[in-house]
């Protein structure tokens, strides 16, 4: 199996709520090229259930938005059958060489980092992962890395650094996409800026409308 194109333009980290799913599938349909399946606290069977279905939407949606799960590499390789691309885990989780023996040469993988040191060393697994994650760009009540913000000034270093696509994390929003694509990064994750988007489909069309327009401005 080929391994998926990766865009990372607008990447949906799902949060909590009833309408979860129905936000996933308008993040794709809003062109979001990645939706990671987050849910904490959550036991290993509901999030199983949770994906199972966020992958069902998703596709039916947009067949080219890759969905991935947070942390649980059993359950992502649970639901490779379904559709499952890979996972997204961070510094005290699985090895990542161990999560590709598990999840195969095709699958995604992702990786959690934030500083100088975290990146360059994911540098050594850049054969093993395909992009990290980095931040918090700014604090963010969603998660408390313990790590400093970055700002919009932190990313230029850590994107000459890095040796895989970029993404940045924490507090992101539409708001923000211009100015963070004019910095080099490769992507955007947003939580709750999609979780409470009044319409999340035109919310994802302008996040991408907003990277592309700093892009641009970038070269």
């Amino acid at each position: 199996m080929k391994k998926p194109e990766l865009d990372l333009r607008c990447y949906f980290v799902t949060g909590q709520g009833p309408d979860v799913v129905e936000r996933a599938r308008a993040a794709a349909a809003g062109g979001a090229g990645v939706i990671q399946v987050r849910s904490k606290p959550i036991s290993a069977r509901d999030l199983y259930a949770l994906s199972r279905d966020v992958v069902d939407a998703v596709h039916e949606a947009n067949p080219n938005t890759q969905v991935l799960i947070d942390d649980r590499v059993d359950v992502a390789l649970a639901l490779r059958d379904h559709g499952v691309a890979g996972v997204h885990v961070g510094q005290d989780d699985l090895d990542v060489r161990v999560v590709r023996d598990l999840l195969g040469p095709d699958a995604i993988i992702g990786l959690t980092t934030g500083t100088m040191d975290l990146v360059q060393a994911a540098n050594e697994h850049a054969g093993v992962i395909d992009y990290i994650g980095c931040g918090p760009f700014r604090d963010t009540p969603t998660k408390d890395s313990g790590r400093t913000p970055l700002g919009l000034d932190g990313y230029p270093a850590l994107v000459e650094a890095s040796e895989v696509p970029l993404v940045a994390i924490g507090d992101v929003t539409a708001d923000d996409a211009y100015d963070l694509a004019r910095q080099g990064v490769d992507g955007l994750a947003i939580v709750r800026g999609i979780m409470h988007a009044d319409d999340p489909k035109r919310y994802c069309e302008r996040v991408i409308e907003e990277f592309e327009r700093g892009r641009q401005a970038r070269a």
